[in-house]
């Protein structure tokens, strides 16, 4: 599972020409779900979703990365973005077959809803239309302060750009591996290991 997270002072979705989901100051979250997504995806993103500390100290500005979107009572506004689970590594069409389908990605996506509201403010909680053609439209929040001038009449001034983070709920195999000795000459790239270990061979 995969979510891009952008610092926002405002952002909104529409669909046909009519805004669908607004909000204030907060984080945009972009959201795309990978075919084997668990459960356990969707706790990791979540709680990293809820805490991880991009915005300034509430209580002193000059203090930057101290507080959550929770620290500052801020909204989250959730698109689901398939293209996020793309493979561009060979020729130039992306291929999307590592995001999960449709059906099972809507049922996915809805429980991580679920899950983030419940782990926050379900009224703190927006989301897109899943599968709808969207327009998204964000400000990106930045700052920059302008401290009093010197002596010489010199006026420093301090531009805190926009800020956009990739959480991923766990490491990805989403680009070839690197030819080794065992498969140097093949053409085929070798299979990332299984995650069962009931599927590992057993020895006699």
């Amino acid at each position: 599972m995969r979510a891009v997270i952008q610092r926002v002072s405002s952002a909104s979705v529409t669909v046909d020409n009519e805004v669908i989901s607004k909000i204030s100051k907060g984080l945009m979250v972009l959201v795309g779900i990978g075919t084997d997504d668990t459960d356990a995806d969707i706790a990791t993103i979540t709680n990293k979703i809820l805490n991880i500390r991009v915005f300034n100290d509430p209580k002193d500005d000059d203090k930057m990365w101290k507080a959550s979107v929770k620290d500052i009572d801020g909204e989250i506004l959730c698109v689901s973005q398939f293209t996020l689970l793309a493979n561009t590594t060979k020729g130039n069409k992306p291929d999307f077959h590592r995001a999960m389908s449709s059906e099972s990605g809507r049922i996915m996506y809805a429980t991580f809803l679920e899950r983030l509201g419940q782990a926050y403010n379900p009224e703190k909680i927006k989301d897109g239309r899943f599968g709808a053609m969207m327009s998204v439209g964000l400000t990106n929040e930045v700052r920059i302060s302008v401290p009093q001038a010197s002596r010489a009449c010199l006026t420093c001034i301090r531009f805190q750009g926009p800020v956009t983070f990739t959480i991923d709920s766990r490491k990805f195999e989403y680009v070839d591996q690197p030819p080794t000795k065992s498969n140097r000459g093949s053409k085929t790239p070798s299979a990332p290991p299984s995650r069962d270990k009931s599927a590992q061979p057993q020895a006699d």
